[in-house]
């Protein structure tokens, strides 16, 4: 089994959104996945209880994760590998270190989502010094961009997360499907599988296959 842990100690960068999409993806694309909620304010879990509510038929759990366990992470994640599952994706909270480390510790790959801005640039410093004191692997995701990804913003900030370590692929724009598909309790390629959003996601889903040297097939969402 592998973790993908998304972390980073500023609000607002859009963990859980990306998470939402990427578990569905993956399940699609045949992972058995289970997604860990460590954010006291389980946006994560609600979306899979809208799931669950409106008869969401990609497969995957979303479980409460409490931060009395992560000192267990480790072993938990071995018994989720045991029962079947092949992947966890683990939305954090922001601004909690301790928590950080702890995840970074136990994931396989850190993804380290920013805003194109200046600002959320520079806030992802000390979480890209806990995962590499942690010595994981790790990569930013710059998201939120416009859709053009021609603006000065936007090339300036991944120019800055290049120089930094490794940019993931491709920049991830900011688009309405991905805030709809979360109110319905779905992720884009379910929601809209032939939209922009779902054609990002997708191609998101094959980097990180990708990192772990395996090829995939796009997912059942993609291909109808």
């Amino acid at each position: 089994m592998r973790t993908i842990a998304f972390l980073t100690q500023k609000g607002g960068a859009g963990k859980t959104t990306l998470v939402a999409s990427l578990a569905v993806a993956a399940a699609a694309a045949g992972e058995r996945v289970i997604a860990l909620d460590l954010d006291p304010q389980a946006s994560l879990v609600r979306w899979g209880e809208r799931r669950q509510a409106n008869g969401a038929l990609t497969t995957l759990m979303v479980e409460s994760f409490e931060s009395e366990r992560l000192p267990r992470l480790r072993a938990i994640l071995e018994g989720l590998a045991d029962v079947g599952f092949t992947l966890t994706i683990v939305d954090t909270a922001g601004a909690d270190n301790a928590a950080i480390r702890l995840v970074a510790q136990a994931a396989d790959l850190c993804l380290l989502p920013t805003r194109p801005t200046l600002l959320d640039v520079e806030a992802t410093a000390a979480t890209f010094r806990a995962v590499f004191l942690a010595k994981r692997r790790a990569a930013f995701v710059l998201n939120q961009c416009l859709p053009t990804h021609r603006g000065s913003r936007t090339s300036e900030a991944a120019k800055g997360l290049a120089h930094l370590g490794v940019l993931a692929e491709p920049m991830l724009c900011a688009r309405i499907d991905f805030q709809d598909a979360i109110a319905a309790g779905l992720g884009v390629t379910e929601y809209a599988c032939k939209g922009r959003a779902a054609e990002e996601i997708e191609a998101f889903w094959r980097w990180i296959r990708a990192q772990f040297g395996v090829d995939i097939q796009p997912s059942r969402q993609a291909a109808a």
